[in-house]
């Protein structure tokens, strides 16, 4: 297979035309967009359950409740390969150590023992910080832009208070301590239908280019995504190979006498 399995369902197009209106653009925004409403649930739940059971965890009560907690962290990080299916051409299968069939305390640490559990914590508790930062950052940069497009429609309705006059129009900027025109601004007021048409038109150029920056961080998420939540690689599946397959020179028999 593939190592960018990725950028099968997410190209990065050289003519940027083209990936406004490819699917590979709006399956990045709606897979980040999606991480930003879910991901804050799944988080919690996660953290919830498990600081639950660590409280508990010297009761008696604490052994069935490890295994619940590691059964809600498995459905948690199923919702995520569920969001992931989209983005790769095979879908991100777990594989979780079995439980025995007797035994609470031995099934407990049949749970909290198997690698796959706390690959799950890691995506779902650990990454949760950065990777939520980066969506908010980039789905917000990538909205800013893309309202500027809209500036001639709407440029006219915001309006600011200054020394008791009202002003309409819509500030692209950061710092306007002395009214739209004073000295020390920082940005552009847009308060005239030709100031919106340049404003719109910065920002096509802006919203095409920042693009690629969406679907590049899409990509990067899914990749790292899939790496924590598919089942682990079996350090010795290239020695089971060779010892059940038969070798070059098939199978030796024993010559007749």
């Amino acid at each position: 297979m593939s190592g960018d399995l990725a950028a099968a369902r997410l190209p990065l197009y050289r003519n940027p035309a083209r990936l406004v209106f490819s699917a590979s653009l709006w399956r990045a925004v709606g897979f980040l967009l999606g991480y930003l409403v879910l991901s804050g649930v799944l988080f919690s739940v996660a953290v919830t359950v498990v600081t639950a059971v660590t409280a508990l965890s010297f009761t008696l009560l604490g052994l069935p409740l490890a295994i619940a907690a590691a059964a809600v962290v498995h459905w948690c990080a199923t919702m995520e390969r569920v969001r992931l299916r989209p983005m790769f051409d095979e879908p991100v299968k777990p594989s979780y150590a079995a439980l025995p069939e007797r035994g609470l305390v031995a099934r407990v640490a049949a749970c909290w023992r198997d690698r796959a559990t706390w690959r799950e914590l890691a995506y779902l508790v650990g990454l949760f910080a950065p990777l939520f930062a980066l969506g908010t950052a980039v789905v917000a940069i990538w909205g800013w832009f893309l309202s500027w497009i809209t500036l001639p429609i709407w440029y006219w309705a915001p309006w600011i208070d200054y020394h008791g006059r009202r002003i309409h129009g819509y500030q692209l900027g950061f710092y306007f301590p002395h009214g739209p025109d004073g000295p020390g601004t920082i940005g552009v007021f847009i308060d005239t239908l030709p100031k919106a048409l340049l404003a719109a038109a910065a920002g096509i150029a802006g919203f095409l280019i920042f693009n690629y920056v969406v679907v590049a961080a899409a990509r990067l998420h899914a990749r790292v995504a899939r790496a924590l939540l598919k089942a682990p690689a079996d350090p010795l599946a290239e020695a089971k190979t060779v010892v059940t397959e038969p070798g070059p020179l098939g199978p030796l028999r024993p010559t007749p006498s």
